[in-house]
């Protein structure tokens, strides 16, 4: 439990106040409650979140994806791609299921997924690939255009 110090400025909050809020983006989506705060050890910012998502499903999200934490919640500024979500085309077929992010190392930024369509089948696809993100991934190609894909 945080305390409000004297003398302390009133926008000034303690990490562990936001542990345990929702995370949603614009559209009122919820991806989870905010397990952890990562900040820089050498400026202090605020560096990203770890996002609990139910049994043994956390992910990190840069500070890029963060728009403001309000007094209950951790306000996103775009929705996040995320592991065993839905994938469809543009059409609204259903294709499969994200089944693992591709991310630059240094950057952290995505760069490709991995999108499953059964139990053996799976293809990479770029992040300029992605029409849109939020309750499901949704690709800029027709089902039959992602099935001739190598």
């Amino acid at each position: 439990m945080s305390i409000k110090l004297e003398g302390m400025p009133a926008n000034l909050a303690t990490a562990d106040t936001f542990t345990g809020k929702k995370v949603i983006d614009r559209e009122g989506i919820e991806y989870g409650k905010v397990k952890h705060i990562h900040i820089n050890k050498d400026t202090l910012a605020v560096n990203g979140v770890t996002i609990h998502q139910g049994f043994r499903r956390d992910y990190f999200l840069s500070e890029d994806y963060i728009d403001k934490f309000s007094d209950e919640t951790l306000l996103l500024s775009r929705p996040p791609v995320r592991t065993g979500i839905p994938v469809t085309d543009i059409d609204r077929h259903k294709i499969g299921k994200v089944k693992r992010l591709h991310k630059n190392s240094e950057t952290n930024e995505l760069e490709s997924i991995e999108v499953t369509d059964g139990l053996m089948h799976s293809k990479i696809l770029s992040k300029s690939d992605i029409w849109g993100v939020g309750e499901k991934v949704i690709l800029r190609m027709t089902k039959e255009e992602f099935k001739k894909l190598e």
